[in-house]
């Protein structure tokens, strides 16, 4: 589980013109795909000093063994339309219900306000998503490492992320998170996620900053996750 992250990042790829995201609210992605044959939806408003963005990306399982996701945001004070575009496929290969898990995710990000990435196709990135169970279901670790190629800038970042997830009840987690790229300064993040519904429908809010930023670039969001059973033929 930073926006496509260069407007105030949320997951890695705002700022980080990474693009991946894990299941909210996390930018450090997980070792775990949707349910074979199923959907899920992921949505969240993130407020922040430069902007307030609105999020929504579908995502289905229709093979069993890969997960595809495509969606974007709307910014305020852009111009009408999206203002990040993201596909992404990922598979898993090995379950996180063994102890530990792994995979590998590739997609790409497009920004339709800025020169190079405005078309496809856009920012290309991947990372490798590694999870590992430290007591039970109670407190997973993830870690991932991957790179993205931004185009207007002409280069590639190499990209990183380390998150904690601690339930603190039945249906509640804490969450908390680095990430970055090898060309700046990290973001942290934290938070809480809460099942309204167990595996169908869970909210989540979390506080986020960059380090040494002096609360310039603080960000707070508020989201909603939504999960089908298997429908898909």
């Amino acid at each position: 589980m930073n926006p496509i992250f260069v407007r105030a990042a949320t997951a890695v790829l705002s700022s980080l013109c990474t693009g991946a995201f894990a299941a909210r609210p996390m930018v450090t992605d997980d070792a775990r795909i949707v349910d074979p044959k199923a959907c899920q939806v992921e949505s969240w408003v993130k407020d922040s000093r430069a902007s307030t963005e609105y999020w929504a990306l579908p995502a289905c399982n229709p093979t069993g063994k890969l997960e595809i996701t495509a969606g974007g945001a709307r910014t305020s004070g852009d111009e009408a339309g999206l203002t990040d575009k993201e596909v992404q496929a990922k598979t898993i290969f090995r379950p996180l219900e063994e102890g530990w898990g792994f995979g590998l995710a590739l997609g790409t990000l497009v920004h339709p306000h800025e020169e190079r990435s405005r078309a496809w196709p856009g920012n290309p990135f991947f990372y490798v998503p590694v999870s590992v169970k430290v007591r039970g279901d109670d407190w997973l670790v993830h870690v991932n490492a991957g790179a993205t190629r931004d185009r207007d800038a002409a280069r590639t970042l190499v990209t990183w992320g380390l998150g904690n997830e601690v339930r603190l009840a039945r249906s509640t987690f804490l969450i908390a998170e680095a990430y970055a790229s090898d060309r700046s300064r990290p973001f942290w993040q934290a938070g809480l996620r809460h099942w309204i519904v167990k595996d169908r429908v869970q909210m989540d809010a979390t506080y986020g900053d960059r380090l040494a930023s002096g609360s310039r670039e603080r960000w707070l969001t508020v989201g909603l996750r939504l999960l089908s059973p298997p429908f898909l033929p």
